[in-house]
């Protein structure tokens, strides 16, 4: 391979590092350009400050956890597997650990520690990395990309140089999405993407939290997490979404890792019109054993006031919200509740209903849905299929996934394909 061969890599987060990685490893000489001032800025505050680097499930099990494309995937899942990105880690001198769901993290918690990694190993593997170095576009001649040209203001590696125009062979664009903008990601490879003559899908957060129209409800629930609740999101009679699993109450609607993931399924729909969310809160009983214990319950407390012989059946804070919408009168002493009146409390717990009414913005979000169109990107080197030289990595493309460290995995293995891509075809 051609030691000569020079590859530039815009974007220093994780595809960005992956790809940069990959192409060094693969002989290329390799510069990356990072906008900031560090490597893996977004990555820092991944898995709120611990970083899910990946899912350690059997690979073909990573195709279950992708909302968009998840076929174009296959060769990079397959060339890069998430045991790769693991032992890659491991061989930096990073100690993993793996816990529920088969979400791998550092032994450390902290997302520093694999940023520190993976810096180590790009300048063991010679890659030149250009900090606070802004990329302002793409320098394009005659359908193919011959390089970068960096903004006008650009410092720090490139002081003094008289030419703002580097030369490549290989160029590949990391430059997220959307979400989380103050760390960096405000959509510059979507630009660069059109210009070079892609098409851009639609762009939406995803794995963000949604408002709903209860509004007095969610402020009175603020703050409480339930677990082991079902949730399911319906578009009329179309059901979008349901898992079970964890969500979280706040002061404008709905969050938690349940919520999160029904974004990704629901971001295009509650876009045209509210959706229903019906969480069942206590999905290991069907509605017979539910009444039952609500008796059982009701027969041991047998002289108390509705609202206080709720106790061993909801969470304090819920238990308001659930005496009002039950419609029963919260002073009524339980021996004298009717039939009817716990029927309609097991429906209320077992469809605990709200409105979703919008997605919050890519202030809050985790990824961006949508990106440049994978039908115009080939899938074995990530390569352009409309300008020779160019290649895409990472959340830029029109891919994405639930939470557990999938997402992160798109990332790692479609930045290594791109690097290898590159050093090998340009």
């Amino acid at each position: 391979m051609n030691q000569e061969k020079r590859i530039v890599t815009v974007g220093g987060g994780a595809a960005g590092m992956a790809a940069a990685l990959s192409a060094a490893r693969a002989g290329a000489k390799v510069r990356l350009y990072e906008k900031n001032e560090k490597l893996g800025k977004k990555l820092f505050i991944t898995g709120k400050g611990r970083c899910n680097i990946t899912n350690a499930c059997a690979v073909e099990e990573l195709f279950d956890g992708i909302v968009t494309n998840p076929r174009f995937l296959y060769s990079s899942f397959y060339g890069f597997t998430n045991r790769d990105m693991m032992e890659l880690l491991e061989e930096g001198g990073l100690r993993l650990k793996v816990e529920r769901g088969n979400r791998v993290f550092p032994l450390s918690d902290k997302s520093s520690d694999v940023i520190k990694t993976l810096e180590r190993l790009l300048r063991q593997a010679g890659v030149e990395i250009c900090l606070n170095t802004p990329v302002k576009e793409l320098w394009m001649e005659e359908g193919r990309c011959r390089g970068v040209i960096l903004d006008e203001d650009a410092h720090g590696d490139v002081r003094g140089r008289s030419s703002r125009r580097i030369a490549a062979d290989g160029v590949i664009v990391a430059t997220g999405g959307l979400s989380y903008p103050t760390t960096g990601s405000t959509g510059d490879g979507y630009g660069w993407a059109k210009e070079a003559g892609h098409r851009v899908t639609d762009l939406s957060p995803a794995l963000v939290p949604f408002a709903v129209e209860e509004i007095e409800d969610a402020r009175a629930l603020q703050g409480l997490s339930l677990k082991n609740v079902e949730a399911a999101v319906h578009m009329g009679k179309r059901l979008l979404y349901r898992e079970q699993g964890e969500m979280l109450f706040t002061h404008f609607g709905v969050s938690g890792p349940l919520i999160l993931s029904a974004s990704s399924f629901a971001a295009k729909a509650v876009k045209k019109s509210p959706l229903a969310l019906i969480i069942d809160l206590k999905p290991a009983l069907s509605m017979e054993q539910l009444d039952a214990r609500i008796l059982r319950d009701f027969e041991q407390a047998v002289n108390k006031q509705f609202r206080n012989a709720l106790d061993k059946l909801y969470p304090a804070k819920l238990i308001p919200v659930i005496v009002k919408r039950s419609g029963i009168d919260p002073e009524k002493r339980v021996n004298s509740i009717t039939r009817e009146e716990r029927r309609a409390l097991c429906q209320i717990t077992k469809g605990f209903a709200f409105t979703l009414t919008a997605l919050r913005g890519f202030n809050e979000a985790i990824i961006t849905q949508g990106g440049i169109s994978v039908k115009e990107i080939d899938p074995g080197t990530m390569g352009s299929k409309k300008a020779a030289g160019l290649y895409f990595a990472g959340e830029v493309l029109d891919l994405d996934a639930v939470t557990g460290g999938y997402n992160l995995q798109i990332a790692w293995s479609t930045g290594w394909t791109a690097g290898c891509g590159a050093a090998r075809d340009c």
